[in-house]
Parts: structure tokens; C-alpha cells; sequence
């Protein structure tokens, strides 16, 4: 049975780390060959997938505007789960009526005797399936389409388009939220861990180099903003970030920066994942790899201390400031 990488936290791990990390005899645990490849490509540094959930659409006219976001307005081709290959104005429209969104639109508006304030519910999710830049466009699209043939066929309806005109490319799977059998399609943190998995595994089979495992594993931290947070910090408009990085700015004048409240945990979980890869390394000696224990050893060594959100912040105002005295002190010689 393949690997399964490690969420820390919370749910079923894709490769369960921490069972390394537990005191007992490590001549009862054997490596199986997909977990000494998923150690393989971790301590490697390979390429990590992402897969994310962003957005969707709650009304039949919305769905065929997001569609028409996803083609770029009829430039680019959308696959769709029947095979078909659709370009051009217009194509949005059959879409929305061959997935007969409005039946679906109206019977999600019909009389409801759950809780008040129930909010609308989506009748599609668009998922990402991303890749680093320098990943072949054409043989991620095909294991996109592989992925989502191999979770939606037959279940739900879905259509793909890829993207290139970014950094990274990567394919759009916009999913019909209600399945053909009257199911609706909840996407949870467990199901995106999975799905990371597949589309990892699905990859590798076009021959891309792709690995799935969590940030705590790899030593990395998240940044703890949300998505609008960061995609309006891109644009330099977050108005939360300005407001975030003035306050660390006071909190150093005053004597240093204040311990967060996710600082603990942080340390935690590194905790755990330090003994985790230690008790791999005795379970690698103990079966005779040597040369790969010596290199979670160096994976280990290369790891960054784990920061907050403000750590991090932080880190970055250090870096800014002697850049900006240097431009000011450049503008004052051109005076």
C-alpha cells in the first residue's frame, strides 16, 4: 500500500512520521519500497505539488462567468469530461446547460428545514493543480486530465483548462458540486491531502519528478495569512499587513517582539518531527541504508528555525531596512 505524507495536526497522515519517532524496537518496523521512495524524494528537496480549492460559483450566471475567467473569454480550449475539447466565445453557456445548473440552482433555492440564514450553496468548486516553474505544461495538463478522470468520472461532471501565463503553470478543474447521484461533493483538509497524493502519483507516471508531503515535515512554516490577505499583500493594498507590520515595528523599538501564541506550537511540532526523522534514520541504519540515513541527517541539518507569522514579518523588515537607508542614502548623493 503506497505512503501516506504526514499532516501533524490533524487527520490521517500520507506518511506517518511520527510513528518513527516512538520509543520501542525499530527491528519491527520495516520500509516498504514506497515509503523508501517517498523518503528518497523528500530528503531530495523534489518538487511539491499544490492542489487548492479556490473558490467557485453559487448561481448559474456566475459558473458561466467563472468559466469564462478560466478560457481567458473563449481564447483557451476547456476539456471536458466527456472528452470534448471546447474553444470560443460562447462554449460557456453549453457548459452551464449540459450540467443542467439551473435545475440544480433551483432546487438548491427550494424550501430548507435545517438552521435560519442558511447561506447559498456552491453548484461548482474550482480546484488548482499546480506544479514550480520549469514543470512541462503539456505533461502536467495530462495528468490533471488522468487525476481528475480517475476521481470524478462518472460521479461528477468537470471540465479542465490549463494556464501558462504565469510563473508556475498550472490546470483549473472547475467540478459540478452535485454528483449524478445526488450527492453533494464536500472537499475537506483530508480530502485535499489525498488528492495531493494522487496528483503526485499521477505526475511521476508522465515522468515529472513530484512529491507530496507537508510543510512540517520538509521543516518549512506556513504563513498564517488568509488567501485575500496575501493576494491583496502581492498588490502591496493589505491594509492588514501595513497595520501587522507597524505594530512589530513599535513592539522592537519598545524591546523586542512578543512571543505569538502559535510560537509553542510551532516548537511542537518541530519537536515531533525532529524525532520523527531521527527514529527514521535508526530504522534506516537497522536495514542497511547507510547513504540515505546520511542524508536525512543533512535534509535535518538544513532545516530553518521555525518562525510565527510576525517572526517572519519580522525577518523581512530586518531585510528591507538597510535597503531603504541605502536608496536614501543614494538620493541625498544625487541632490
Amino acid at each position: 500500500m503506497p505512503s501516506r505524507a504526514n499532516r501533524l495536526d490533524q487527520g490521517e497522515p500520507l506518511f506517518d512520521l511520527r510513528s518513527f519517532g516512538r520509543p520501542g524496537r525499530t527491528d519491527r518496523i520495516r520500509l516498504s519500497p514506497a515509503q523508501l521512495d517517498q523518503i528518497v524524494r523528500t530528503v531530495s528537496r523534489a518538487p511539491e505539488v499544490m492542489v487548492k480549492v479556490s473558490g467557485g460559483a453559487k448561481t448559474p450566471p456566475g459558473v458561466m462567468a467563472h468559466l469564462r475567467y478560466i478560457d481567458r473569454n473563449g481564447e483557451l480550449e476547456i476539456e471536458t469530461d466527456e472528452g470534448e475539447r471546447l474553444k470560443g466565445k460562447g462554449v460557456e453557456k453549453d457548459i452551464a446547460a449540459d450540467w443542467d445548473l439551473e435545475v440544480t440552482s433551483a432546487h438548491s433555492r427550494g424550501p430548507y428545514r435545517g438552521k435560519a440564514g442558511r447561506k447559498p450553496v456552491k453548484l461548482v468548486h474550482n480546484v488548482i493543480l499546480s506544479m514550480p516553474s520549469g514543470t512541462g505544461p503539456r505533461k502536467l495538463l495530462a495528468a490533471g486530465r488522468d487525476f481528475a478522470r480517475e476521481q470524478f468520472a462518472l460521479k461528477h461532471r468537470y471540465a479542465l483548462v490549463l494556464h501558462t501565463d504565469q510563473d508556475h503553470p498550472h490546470v483549473h478543474v472547475v467540478i459540478k458540486a452535485v454528483g449524478e447521484d445526488g450527492k453533494r461533493l464536500n472537499i475537506r483538509k483530508a480530502t485535499l491531502r489525498e488528492w495531493r497524493k494522487r496528483f503526485a502519483e499521477h505526475l511521476r507516471a508522465k515522468g515529472i519528478a513530484a512529491n507530496a508531503t507537508e510543510r512540517a515535515v520538509r521543516g518549512q512554516t506556513r504563513s498564517g495569512f488568509k488567501d485575500g490577505i496575501y493576494r491583496s499583500a502581492l498588490r502591496g493594498e493589505s491594509r492588514h499587513l501595513r497595520e501587522r507590520e507597524a505594530r512589530i515595528a513599535r513592539e522592537f523599538r519598545n524591546g523586542g517582539l512578543e512571543p505569538g501564541p502559535g510560537q509553542a506550537k510551532l516548537l511542537e511540532t518541530r519537536r515531533a518531527v525532529i524525532d520523527g526523522w531521527n527514529g527514521v534514520v535508526n530504522v534506516l541504519l537497522e536495514a542497511g541504508h547507510g547513504e540515505l540515513a546520511q542524508k536525512v541527517w543533512g535534509f535535518m541539518g538544513g532545516m530553518r528555525p521555525p518562525l510565527t507569522t510576525d517572526e517572519q514579518l519580522a525577518a523581512q523588515l530586518k531585510e528591507r531596512r538597510p535597503r531603504a537607508r541605502e536608496r536614501e542614502r543614494q538620493e541625498e548623493r544625487t541632490r
